[in-house]
């Protein structure tokens, strides 16, 4: 679930190229077979709903981007969640390989990417469900703007988001460059991703993706 940003003109069409590439990869990736029948909690209504308003949380300012290392674990307290981060890149179909069901607790980030905590959108994806029980990410759309989510990484440092919206983008009007993109030129961002809406019992997959957009305030040791 990524892709990122180069110069010059040959980058700008290699960079189109890539996001052609994420949005195919999202879309075959929540394409996922599953028997559980319910949906993420977080309803749909129009083309994308945001589920973390109302807006009138007081968000932090954004702290300076780190230097890049590799994510090492996510943790986010106010659900409980403390997960370890795997590199993923792309299958051989040019999907955006998610953690195996048998590791449903791990997330997988976009390794061609932008490292969390450094200047860009950072891609994080979790299984929202196996075929048997809640995954790593079952429970993200009930975040709300103000919360916390941390990120470990290997040069010891914790980078340390804020939550400043929670959306459910329908999978049949989706726009990858403002879903996915950077909001904010020069800012550290996070994207949490995973499966949403509604259950389709006919495709046996999920009608959207559940986006939770976080920026960085803070670090910690």
């Amino acid at each position: 679930m990524s892709g990122h940003e180069r110069t010059s003109h040959g980058g700008r069409l290699l960079m189109g190229v890539a996001w052609a590439v994420l949005l195919l990869g999202l879309w075959l990736w929540g394409r996922e077979l599953t028997d559980v029948r319910q949906a993420v909690s977080a309803p749909v209504s129009g083309d994308v709903a945001a589920v973390g308003r109302p807006q009138q949380v007081r968000l932090p300012p954004a702290a300076r981007p780190l230097g890049d290392a590799l994510p090492q674990r996510l943790d986010i307290p106010g659900l409980g969640v403390r997960a370890p981060v795997v590199a993923t890149g792309l299958d051989q179909q040019g999907a955006i390989d998610a953690p195996p069901y048998e590791r449903a607790g791990d997330v997988g980030w976009y390794a061609a990417g932008v490292r969390p905590g450094a200047a860009g959108a950072a891609l994080m994806v979790g299984h929202v469900d196996t075929r048997t029980r809640p995954a790593v990410f079952h429970r993200i759309g009930a975040l709300r703007p103000g919360a916390t989510v941390r990120v470990l990484r290997d040069d010891g440092t914790v980078a340390e988001f804020t939550v400043e919206n929670v959306r459910v983008v329908a999978r049949d009007r989706f726009d990858a460059h403002q879903a996915y993109g950077a909001r904010h030129d020069g800012r550290a961002e996070l994207r949490l991703i995973t499966c949403g809406g509604t259950f389709d019992r006919t495709t046996r997959s999920y009608t959207a993706n559940v986006i939770v957009s976080a920026y960085l305030t803070g670090t910690g040791l």
